[in-house]
């Protein structure tokens, strides 16, 4: 659920379908062609943003109401992280180019780490320190509950501690010892070093001190800090945001999502810019964004998936066609708390009928035109990866509706009117299972995204199918929004424990970092486990995942979750179907669904 806005862990890209494998992306937008953009100039690229999905965020750290994916893509393009992980090379891995460090260096037992700063300046001339990682490390420490990447016992509760060795080295100790691909990829990709020597204060009348050093001054900083993110209007003009690291700097930002970014000149990374002003443009509606394009006034945009019967049109009109593929999956998350049909989704054979009736190839390939690929497990299937189990790739549930009935006639159901109903209740063989009351009807219902054609269509898909097992499949829509309000954790005794399955919509994927563990989904009391999902197993092939060296740990993971379905598995569309001004390159699209504008280029 390219949640762009939810919880850690994940970013649901609330956006046109939103943190990643070893696998290769397609390629970028290359090739020849004009070498000008719709602004008339090479300097310049306008990029349209996903429809309602406006920038509101600038701080480099995030909370819960401001994941949007754009908010840290720009982010990022000013101030540049720790360790950058992203796939805008061709594949998911460290770019060193644009990151502050330029080694990592695990100790021998797993333990800690020491880091290497490169020889790096602000945008005011100050050398880039150790004491400016520690700030961010100080800050979030004590505010980590507002912290929206933030999952109890992870960063930074396993970081014990952080020592300055020198300007440019430090080390961090952790509780135990870690994966080291996990601990990289996964908990020091999200430092970022943020200016101490202008932010290290508790007003816009203070001055700089190490107030950040003390929980207590930690706190006050974040207040100030906090509060001056809030003020979008004044990002432009507010001296806090011009003392950047990063290859552009912020010429403007409307509170209608227009953002303009310019080269930074004083930048002395790996990563400069190639195009000097970027205009991130914000649009209402798809409809307008694609009337942009047919207009010429869009260098990088998109279509809907339902549009590319159109793309011989836009290639007219000097476009190509790139599919944007993402490290990500998609599901429907049960309630198992729901006093009605909790008992039920509990049964895994109630939940082997469901996953059975779901048709994932014929959806991939009729409701997403073929820009989606079908999801049997935990793991993401549209690149190649070592993490994938073979249980996982071979799907344990192929679609048959005729075996759904029968898992479900063989375990005390019959069908009444079309329904399937529990005639014998009890936990033994050939009963309907623990909880599960006699007369209890198969009847369920998803509370799903509202606006969308393509949801909609698929819901119906569903709908179908799941009636040729015997079930009733309900479909309540409601904004995106909406839907992420009502489908949190709960308990049965509580009045928010209504909803039964939820769906964010086929913009509402869940995009990995760049080692993909469950933890917060699908371990019991995880941030992001919506569903309250709880397995004793798992919980231990989870926390595996992220100790051991070793890819068996993430297949057996990946094995077990495809067989004991914690979700229904659904198709995992397409980030978005890219719309590209032929000659723009440099690039390819990054499947952690960032966009690095410093990346792109005119080619001729």
């Amino acid at each position: 659920m390219s949640l762009a806005h939810t919880v850690p862990g994940r970013r649901w890209a609330l956006v046109a379908g939103v943190a990643v494998t070893t696998g290769a992306l397609l390629a970028g937008c290359s090739g020849g062609g004009a070498s000008s953009s719709a602004s008339g100039g090479s300097d310049t690229i306008n990029y349209a943003l996903p429809a309602n999905f406006t920038p509101n965020w600038i701080l480099p750290i995030g909370t819960a109401a401001h994941l949007n994916t754009n908010n840290s893509s720009i982010s990022q393009s000013l101030w540049e992280p720790l360790i950058a992980y992203d796939g805008s090379a061709g594949k998911v891995g460290w770019n060193k180019d644009n990151s502050l460090a330029t080694a990592a260096d695990f100790a021998d037992d797993s333990k800690s780490v020491t880091i290497t700063l490169g020889d790096r300046h602000w945008s005011d001339g100050k050398p880039i320190t150790s004491r400016d990682v520690e700030f961010w490390f100080n800050v979030v420490k004590a505010n980590k509950s507002d912290w929206a990447s933030y999952s109890p016992g992870k960063a930074p509760d396993n970081w014990t501690s952080f020592k300055a060795v020198d300007d440019t080295h430090f080390k961090i100790t952790f509780d135990r010892a870690y994966n080291q691909q996990w601990m990289l990829a996964n908990q020091l990709s999200m430092i970022r070093p943020m200016p101490q020597h202008v932010w290290d204060k508790a007003g816009d009348s203070g001055s700089v001190s190490d107030l950040d050093r003390s929980a207590a001054g930690a706190k006050k900083v974040w207040k100030y800090l906090n509060g001056a993110a809030k003020k979008i209007s004044g990002y432009a003009t507010d001296p806090l945001w011009k003392t950047v690291s990063g290859p552009y700097t912020l010429k403007s930002f409307s509170t209608a999502g227009k953002v303009q970014l310019t080269a930074n000149a004083k930048y002395d990374g790996g990563g400069k810019a190639h195009i000097k002003n970027v205009n991130l443009l914000p649009f209402t509606t798809s409809e307008a964004e694609k009337n942009a394009l047919r207009a010429g006034t869009v260098d990088y945009g998109y279509i809907n998936a339902t549009d590319l019967s159109q793309k011989a049109s836009f290639e007219a009109k000097g476009y190509k066609i790139e599919p944007w593929q993402g490290w990500a999956i998609t599901y429907m998350p049960y309630n198992f708390n729901n006093p009605q049909m909790g008992p039920v989704f509990k049964q895994l054979y109630a939940r082997q009928a469901i996953q059975l009736s779901v048709d994932q190839k014929t959806l991939a390939k009729v409701v997403f035109n073929g820009t989606a690929v079908p999801t049997y497990g935990p793991i993401p299937q549209g690149q190649k990866s070592s993490f994938v189990s073979r249980k996982q790739q071979d799907n344990p549930y192929p679609f048959s509706t005729a075996k759904a009935r029968k898992l479900l006639t063989d375990h005390g159901w019959t069908e009444k009117s079309g329904t399937m109903v529990c005639t014998s209740p009890g936990s033994g063989d050939g009963q309907c299972g623990k909880g599960v009351e006699k007369g209890t009807k198969f009847s369920m219902q998803v509370l799903s995204q509202s606006g969308s054609t393509v949801t909609d269509n698929m819901m119906s898909a569903l709908q179908s199918s799941f009636a040729k097992t015997g079930i009733d499949f309900h479909i309540k829509t409601a904004p995106v929004n909406s839907v992420l309000s009502q489908s949190g954790q709960c308990k049965a005794s509580e009045s928010s424990c209504k909803w039964q399955l939820s769906f964010f919509g086929t913009a509402g994927s869940w995009y990995f970092p760049a080692y993909p563990s469950g933890d917060s989904l699908f371990a019991t009391g995880g941030g992001s486990n919506f569903g309250s999902y709880s397995d004793p197993e798992v919980d231990k092939l989870i926390a595996r995942t992220t100790t051991s060296s070793s890819d068996e740990a993430m297949r057996q993971y990946s094995a077990a979750l495809a067989e004991k379905l914690p979700v229904v598995w659904l198709p995992e569309p397409d980030y978005q179907v890219s719309v590209v001004k032929k000659g723009l390159g440099g690039f390819s699209q990054d499947s952690l669904a960032n966009f690095h504008p410093a990346m792109w280029k005119w080619t001729k």
